[in-house]
Protein backbone atom coordinates (compact mmCIF):
# COMPACT_ATOMS: atom_id res chain seq x y z
CA UNK A 1 0.00 0.00 0.00
CA UNK A 2 1.52 3.47 -0.73
CA UNK A 3 2.51 5.82 2.24
CA UNK A 4 1.14 8.55 2.89
CA UNK A 5 4.70 10.36 2.15
CA UNK A 6 4.05 8.56 -1.49
CA UNK A 7 0.42 9.81 -2.10
CA UNK A 8 1.83 13.54 -1.48
CA UNK A 9 4.62 13.01 -3.76
CA UNK A 10 1.80 11.75 -6.16
CA UNK A 11 -0.50 15.31 -5.91
CA UNK A 12 2.63 17.20 -5.68
CA UNK A 13 0.63 19.80 -3.84
CA UNK A 14 -1.45 19.61 -0.64
CA UNK A 15 -4.18 21.99 0.05
CA UNK A 16 -3.90 23.63 3.45
CA UNK A 17 -7.62 24.11 4.64
CA UNK A 18 -9.11 27.04 6.99
CA UNK A 19 -13.07 26.62 7.56
CA UNK A 20 -15.42 28.61 9.28
CA UNK A 21 -17.85 27.01 8.80
CA UNK A 22 -19.24 23.07 8.82
CA UNK A 23 -21.29 23.57 5.71
CA UNK A 24 -18.70 24.50 3.82
CA UNK A 25 -16.50 21.10 4.50
CA UNK A 26 -18.21 18.84 1.72
CA UNK A 27 -18.77 21.27 -1.03
CA UNK A 28 -14.98 22.30 -0.66
CA UNK A 29 -13.90 18.46 -0.60
CA UNK A 30 -15.72 18.11 -3.64
CA UNK A 31 -14.09 20.76 -5.92
CA UNK A 32 -10.86 19.30 -4.54
CA UNK A 33 -12.01 15.95 -5.43
CA UNK A 34 -13.28 17.23 -8.61
CA UNK A 35 -10.23 19.52 -9.25
CA UNK A 36 -7.86 16.54 -9.31
CA UNK A 37 -6.39 17.02 -5.58
CA UNK A 38 -8.06 14.91 -3.32
CA UNK A 39 -6.23 16.08 -0.15
CA UNK A 40 -6.43 18.55 2.57
CA UNK A 41 -4.75 19.38 5.41
CA UNK A 42 -7.85 20.98 7.50
CA UNK A 43 -6.28 23.16 10.15
CA UNK A 44 -7.21 23.02 13.34
CA UNK A 45 -7.12 27.05 13.87
CA UNK A 46 -11.12 26.87 14.17
CA UNK A 47 -13.26 25.43 16.36
CA UNK A 48 -15.39 23.71 13.31
CA UNK A 49 -11.63 21.50 11.82
CA UNK A 50 -12.77 18.61 13.73
CA UNK A 51 -16.28 18.41 12.20
CA UNK A 52 -14.80 19.02 9.31
CA UNK A 53 -12.27 16.36 9.01
CA UNK A 54 -15.45 14.29 9.85
CA UNK A 55 -17.79 14.83 7.12
CA UNK A 56 -14.81 15.36 4.62
CA UNK A 57 -13.71 11.43 5.27
CA UNK A 58 -17.41 10.44 5.69
CA UNK A 59 -18.16 11.76 2.19
CA UNK A 60 -15.07 11.73 0.30
CA UNK A 61 -13.66 8.01 1.57
CA UNK A 62 -10.90 8.24 -1.19
CA UNK A 63 -9.96 11.94 0.33
CA UNK A 64 -6.19 12.55 2.30
CA UNK A 65 -7.74 14.07 4.76
CA UNK A 66 -5.41 15.27 7.55
CA UNK A 67 -4.59 17.97 10.35
CA UNK A 68 -2.72 21.04 10.63
CA UNK A 69 -1.45 23.48 12.66
CA UNK A 70 -1.96 20.42 15.84
CA UNK A 71 -0.62 21.80 19.31
CA UNK A 72 -1.25 19.42 21.57
CA UNK A 73 -1.88 15.50 21.87
CA UNK A 74 -6.00 16.80 22.98
CA UNK A 75 -5.86 18.22 19.13
CA UNK A 76 -3.94 14.98 17.44
CA UNK A 77 -6.58 12.21 19.27
CA UNK A 78 -9.20 14.61 18.16
CA UNK A 79 -8.07 15.03 14.86
CA UNK A 80 -7.71 10.98 14.31
CA UNK A 81 -10.84 10.41 16.04
CA UNK A 82 -12.48 12.42 13.44
CA UNK A 83 -10.51 10.17 10.21
CA UNK A 84 -7.74 12.33 9.89
CA UNK A 85 -4.92 10.37 8.49
CA UNK A 86 -1.81 12.47 9.46
CA UNK A 87 -0.83 15.17 11.66
CA UNK A 88 1.03 17.95 10.66
CA UNK A 89 2.85 20.88 12.96
CA UNK A 90 4.00 24.27 12.90
CA UNK A 91 6.90 23.57 14.43
CA UNK A 92 9.02 20.69 16.27
CA UNK A 93 6.93 19.59 19.18
CA UNK A 94 8.66 16.99 20.74
CA UNK A 95 5.64 16.29 22.76
CA UNK A 96 3.24 15.92 19.64
CA UNK A 97 6.14 14.03 17.60
CA UNK A 98 6.42 11.18 20.37
CA UNK A 99 3.23 10.85 20.92
CA UNK A 100 2.07 10.26 17.22
CA UNK A 101 5.34 7.94 16.47
CA UNK A 102 4.06 6.07 20.42
CA UNK A 103 0.35 5.69 18.07
CA UNK A 104 1.63 5.43 14.81
CA UNK A 105 0.15 8.39 13.41
CA UNK A 106 1.80 10.01 10.54
CA UNK A 107 3.44 12.97 11.06
CA UNK A 108 5.13 15.94 9.73
CA UNK A 109 6.41 18.59 12.07
CA UNK A 110 7.79 21.88 11.09
CA UNK A 111 11.56 22.13 10.37
CA UNK A 112 13.41 25.30 9.55
CA UNK A 113 16.74 25.05 11.45
CA UNK A 114 19.30 21.92 11.06
CA UNK A 115 19.13 21.39 14.96
CA UNK A 116 15.29 20.55 14.40
CA UNK A 117 15.57 18.40 11.59
CA UNK A 118 18.72 16.87 13.71
CA UNK A 119 15.69 15.80 16.20
CA UNK A 120 13.26 14.64 13.23
CA UNK A 121 15.99 12.43 11.92
CA UNK A 122 16.92 10.65 15.57
CA UNK A 123 13.25 9.94 15.89
CA UNK A 124 13.33 7.45 12.38
CA UNK A 125 11.34 10.52 10.80
CA UNK A 126 11.96 10.90 6.29
CA UNK A 127 9.27 13.55 5.83
CA UNK A 128 9.16 17.06 7.17
CA UNK A 129 7.39 20.47 7.24
CA UNK A 130 9.37 23.35 6.22
CA UNK A 131 7.34 26.45 7.60
CA UNK A 132 7.00 29.61 7.12
CA UNK A 133 8.33 28.50 3.96
CA UNK A 134 9.54 31.64 1.85
CA UNK A 135 10.14 34.27 4.67
CA UNK A 136 12.53 31.52 6.02
CA UNK A 137 14.60 31.18 3.04
CA UNK A 138 12.53 29.08 0.42
CA UNK A 139 14.21 26.77 -2.02
CA UNK A 140 18.16 28.21 -0.98
CA UNK A 141 17.56 27.05 2.66
CA UNK A 142 15.81 23.87 2.20
CA UNK A 143 18.74 22.94 -0.83
CA UNK A 144 21.59 23.94 2.60
CA UNK A 145 19.58 21.95 5.26
CA UNK A 146 19.34 19.02 2.82
CA UNK A 147 22.93 18.54 2.36
CA UNK A 148 23.93 16.99 4.77
CA UNK A 149 20.76 15.33 5.62
CA UNK A 150 20.68 13.11 2.79
CA UNK A 151 17.74 10.67 4.17
CA UNK A 152 15.66 13.38 4.70
CA UNK A 153 12.94 15.19 2.20
CA UNK A 154 10.19 18.36 2.77
CA UNK A 155 6.85 19.61 2.67
CA UNK A 156 7.35 23.42 2.21
CA UNK A 157 4.32 25.66 2.99
CA UNK A 158 3.85 29.00 3.67
CA UNK A 159 4.26 31.83 0.98
CA UNK A 160 4.31 29.29 -1.90
CA UNK A 161 1.64 29.94 -5.20
CA UNK A 162 1.21 29.13 -8.80
CA UNK A 163 4.05 31.59 -9.24
CA UNK A 164 6.57 29.94 -7.61
CA UNK A 165 5.66 26.34 -7.35
CA UNK A 166 7.96 24.94 -10.00
CA UNK A 167 10.85 26.78 -7.80
CA UNK A 168 10.18 23.85 -5.06
CA UNK A 169 9.13 21.35 -6.81
CA UNK A 170 12.41 21.22 -9.12
CA UNK A 171 14.60 20.06 -6.56
CA UNK A 172 14.52 16.77 -5.76
CA UNK A 173 14.34 16.82 -2.46
CA UNK A 174 10.84 18.57 -1.59
CA UNK A 175 8.17 15.68 -2.42
CA UNK A 176 5.27 18.38 -2.58
CA UNK A 177 4.31 21.79 -1.05
CA UNK A 178 1.24 22.79 0.98
CA UNK A 179 -0.79 25.84 -0.29
CA UNK A 180 -3.78 27.78 0.07
CA UNK A 181 -4.16 30.12 -3.35
CA UNK A 182 -7.03 27.53 -4.65
CA UNK A 183 -8.51 27.62 -1.34
CA UNK A 184 -8.41 31.21 -0.18
CA UNK A 185 -10.59 31.95 2.63
CA UNK A 186 -12.77 34.84 0.79
CA UNK A 187 -13.32 31.96 -2.26
CA UNK A 188 -14.87 29.69 0.62
CA UNK A 189 -16.62 32.23 2.52
CA UNK A 190 -18.81 33.50 -0.58
CA UNK A 191 -19.18 29.17 -1.74
CA UNK A 192 -17.58 30.30 -4.91
CA UNK A 193 -16.76 26.17 -4.97
CA UNK A 194 -16.49 26.35 -9.20
CA UNK A 195 -13.47 28.43 -8.99
CA UNK A 196 -12.02 26.37 -6.09
CA UNK A 197 -12.34 23.65 -8.33
CA UNK A 198 -10.88 25.94 -11.42
CA UNK A 199 -7.63 26.72 -9.59
CA UNK A 200 -7.68 23.14 -8.07
CA UNK A 201 -7.46 21.80 -11.67
CA UNK A 202 -4.83 24.43 -12.62
CA UNK A 203 -2.43 23.49 -9.75
CA UNK A 204 -3.20 19.49 -10.74
CA UNK A 205 -1.78 20.55 -14.38
CA UNK A 206 0.83 22.76 -13.13
CA UNK A 207 2.33 20.15 -10.91
CA UNK A 208 1.81 17.53 -13.71
CA UNK A 209 3.92 20.07 -16.30
CA UNK A 210 6.89 20.49 -13.63
CA UNK A 211 7.16 17.02 -13.33
CA UNK A 212 6.75 15.45 -17.16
Amino acid sequence: MMDIAEKFQKLGVVPVVVLEDTKDAVPLAKALVEGGLPCAEVTFRTEVAEESIRLMTEQFPEMLVGAGTVLTREQVDAAVAAGAKFIVSPGFDPEIVDYCLEKEIPVFPGCVTPSEVAQAVKRGLKVVKFFPAEPAGGVAMIKAMAAPYVGIKFMPTGGINAKNLEDYLSFDKIICCGGSWMVKGELVKNGEFDKIRELTAEARKLVDSIRK
